[in-house]
């Protein structure tokens, strides 16, 4: 809406917009400001509304268009299964948990779906949060109440980053995937109390997965305590889709994992899984578990659900792969580097905030929805295009978005010459002094 509009200036409202003054009318100038500079240097984010199911065909702006942006990856957010057991929660629950966990929030969903979640990870127990941002908000400043140093991967997502913020300990950075690195920074000046060490498991924007051998090993030797955000790889990575530590084929190894159910299993909310000890702290110290209301019961049956629909559909994670591999293989063949892509996450990496803009918009025109990637989502200089797969998707819509990418790199000098100017990822600036972006 227009700041012109009827309903903004006092007129009779219109389209259905209740006509009530505005209690907060004036434009703030440091505000502005700010968000004149952010336009400037092509970081100023929108939002776009999409009006269906986040399927591999959507409605953005009374258009069908083809989504490659979704973290939807097994196609689960408008699967039958689990739309109906929402459904039947709500009609048996109701719409909300009406308080905490702790108060009378606890519902027979969650702990059917912690049961479950527990079993699907292999480990003893799992809990339950609105969110994976307040899995982790509520996990690592837990885990670190008895910790001097905490060190995180450079490129860790987030709300891992802010979680080490809150907290008393140390937070020392290693860089990206150089367990290397970990395991002197461990053995630097060991404290007197043991560490935490935290990464992704499948890293959100470069596609590329955590060693997590490799730095389980170096946490071992120094006594420290490896977290795992499995957030992409849940459901997706593994045999059977378990997530990053069954790829790597540790399930039964001492750390700890987090998971979401808002991507690979198409709902809402986060998870902890670890032992039952853990899990029982978690209960009465994670903030965030503690003062929030618990989730909707809707939205645990839905991932139960899911669960049941993993287990019984395996050609689902097939069909993703396939297709994850046939647009990792055309992309590259156009020439865009993809990092080290080993997962449905395939950066096309630009350089360029404004190049990656122009970028996205021109796959838009094409009838492609992937929307650019730029700080401080991602380090300067390594703006991109975060394309991600999903089993929802098709071949010929696979070869829709090679053939839209050949085309628009055909007819664009500058972007041609940003992908004959090599890679601009971290192999190249190992010698930088190691930083976590800023959220």
């Amino acid at each position: 809406m227009s700041d012109s509009s009827p309903a903004r200036a006092g007129g009779p409202p219109t389209g259905g917009l209740i006509d009530t003054p505005l209690l907060c009318g004036y434009r703030e100038p440091m505000f502005q400001s700010r968000l004149d500079e952010l336009a400037r240097r092509s970081l100023l984010r929108r939002l776009r509304t999409i009006d269906s199911a986040p399927g591999a065909e959507v409605e953005l702006d009374g258009r069908r268009i083809l989504l490659f942006s979704s973290n939807n990856y097994l196609d689960l957010a408008a699967h039958p299964r689990v739309t109906e057991a929402a459904i039947k929660a709500i009609r048996h629950y109701g719409v909300g948990a009406g308080a905490s966990r702790l108060v009378s929030g606890s519902l027979g969903p969650h702990r059917e779906l912690e049961e479950r979640l527990a079993a699907f990870k292999r480990v003893e127990a799992a809990l339950v949060f609105s969110t994976g941002y307040q899995a982790n908000l509520g996990l690592i400043p837990a885990l670190a109440e008895d910790r001097d140093i905490i060190y995180a991967d450079r490129l860790c997502h987030a709300s891992l980053i802010d979680a080490c913020r809150l907290c008393e300990a140390s937070l020392r950075v290693y860089r990206h995937r150089d367990h290397a690195h970990l395991a002197r920074l461990l053995q630097r000046g060991r404290p007197p109390r043991p560490a935490l060490v935290v990464t992704d498991g499948v890293f959100s924007m470069d596609g590329d997965l955590a060693p997590l051998p490799e730095l389980s090993k170096a946490a071992q030797q120094a006594d420290a305590t490896l977290v795992v955000d499995d957030a992409h790889g849940t459901g997706v990575m593994g045999p059977e889709g378990h997530g990053t530590v069954e790829h790597f084929g540790m399930e039964g190894a001492p750390l700890v994992q987090m998971g979401t159910l808002s991507k690979a299993l198409g709902g809402m909310g986060g998870f902890i899984a670890g032992s039952r000890d853990l899990i029982e702290y978690l209960v009465n110290r994670a903030r965030p578990f503690i003062y929030t209301t618990a989730l909707p019961p809707a939205m645990a049956a839905a991932a139960t659900a899911a669960l049941d629909v993993i287990a019984a559909e395996p050609e689902r994670r097939t069909r993703l792969w396939s297709l994850r591999d046939r647009l990792h293989k055309g992309i590259r063949q156009i020439g865009f580097d993809t990092l080290e892509s080993r997962s449905p996450i395939i950066p096309l990496l630009v350089g360029d905030a404004d190049l990656a803009l122009s970028l996205s918009e021109r796959l838009l025109a094409h009838g492609v929805y992937a929307p650019a990637i730029r700080p401080p989502t991602v380090p300067d200089g390594t703006s991109r295009i975060r394309m991600s797969v999903t089993a929802g998707h098709r071949p010929e819509q696979i070869d829709h978005v090679l053939e839209a990418l050949t085309a628009i790199v055909a007819s664009d000098g500058r972007l041609r010459e940003s992908l004959r100017g090599g890679r601009r990822d971290g192999t190249k600036t190992k010698g930088r002094k190691a930083r976590l972006p800023s959220p």
